[in-house]
């Protein structure tokens, strides 16, 4: 809670800058053009899923504020999505732009640097480790970016600015309750090895304590062939033959062929971890979807370390 509290204490400090500065210049509106009825809406886009759900909490009910994304809700990852017409119209009309940043949206590089003018970078100046963009996927990554996206919107659109902060709070304080129902389920088992599917949990691994020993998909999109698939059986049993523990994942996104193929030849039951990627933006548990499939990874790690 004093974390949130120092987070409070400088967005009020920019929001108070930012007051004493609109004083002193002429107000801007927003025209929307081709609907006068839009006069002032604030048009944000987000580049896909996860953003969406921080950005669906951060901008709840402030009126005036139109959130769109670009990336369909199944996208499990943004390497194999190809932009469309209608995205680049997206991206040209809207007022500001919530990107993750670090390498994610690659796709669009190009793009995102026309709007450097107006653009969130939602991961700018977290540590990374090996340049690896899944930074929502561990809470106090996610808590990092909500808090990098509160205070992009604060300047940028300093009229709203209260309720951004008002709101980024109240979901800041939800992860941080997260975080800590998470660890209670799970520090127990650090020190403990996984295999992921995807490169996507060495935030998650390090804020627990997990070790990953092996990712099956080591690129994104590229099935292991068999030399890869050996190497990583073999590497597995001498684990298992040294008396250690390992717990096996796919995801949800993905199918889980590879990952049963290493179940077979190393006796590991396959179990399920989701990088909270994808969803449905139609869902009535769209807001707090983050915090229920996280909670749910920490009940299925639980009982695959336990076992």
């Amino acid at each position: 809670m004093k974390n949130i509290l120092n987070r409070t204490k400088v967005v009020i400090l920019a929001i108070m800058a930012l007051v004493l500065f609109s004083a002193c210049t002429p107000k801007k509106t927003v025209q929307v053009q081709g609907d006068v009825n839009k006069e002032n809406t604030i048009k944000i886009t987000v580049t896909f899923y996860p953003l969406y759900v921080l950005l669906s909490n951060i901008t709840d009910g402030i009126e005036g504020v139109e959130l769109s994304v670009l990336a369909p809700a199944d996208t499990g990852c943004l390497h194999d999505y190809q932009l469309t017409t209608k995205d680049m119209k997206k991206i040209e009309d809207c007022d500001i732009l919530v990107a993750n940043g670090s390498g994610m949206e690659d796709f669009i590089e190009k793009i995102l640097s026309t709007k450097k003018d107006s653009l969130i970078l939602a991961t700018e100046g977290f540590g990374l480790v090996d340049n690896n963009s899944h930074v929502w996927v561990s809470p106090q990554g996610a808590i990092y970016e909500t808090q990098k996206i509160v205070e992009g919107l604060v300047h940028l659109n300093p009229e709203n600015a209260a309720k951004y902060v008002q709101n980024g709070n109240a979901y800041l304080a939800k992860l941080e309750e997260l975080t800590k129902y998470m660890h209670s389920m799970l520090d127990e088992y650090k020190g403990k090895k996984i295999v992921t599917f995807h490169e996507a949990f060495p935030y998650f691994a390090s804020e627990f304590g997990l070790e990953i020993a092996s990712v099956i998909e080591r690129e994104p999109g590229e099935v292991p062939g068999p030399k890869e698939l050996k190497e990583q059986i073999e590497e597995i049993n001498s684990i298992l033959a040294a008396g250690n523990k390992i717990a096996l994942f796919a995801e949800p996104q993905y199918s889980s062929k590879a990952a049963e193929i290493i179940a077979k030849e190393t006796g590991l039951k396959v179990y399920e971890l989701d990088p909270c990627v994808t969803g449905d933006f139609n869902s009535a548990t769209l807001k707090d979807s983050y915090i229920i499939n996280m909670k749910k990874n920490a009940e299925v790690l639980k009982e695959a370390l336990a076992d």
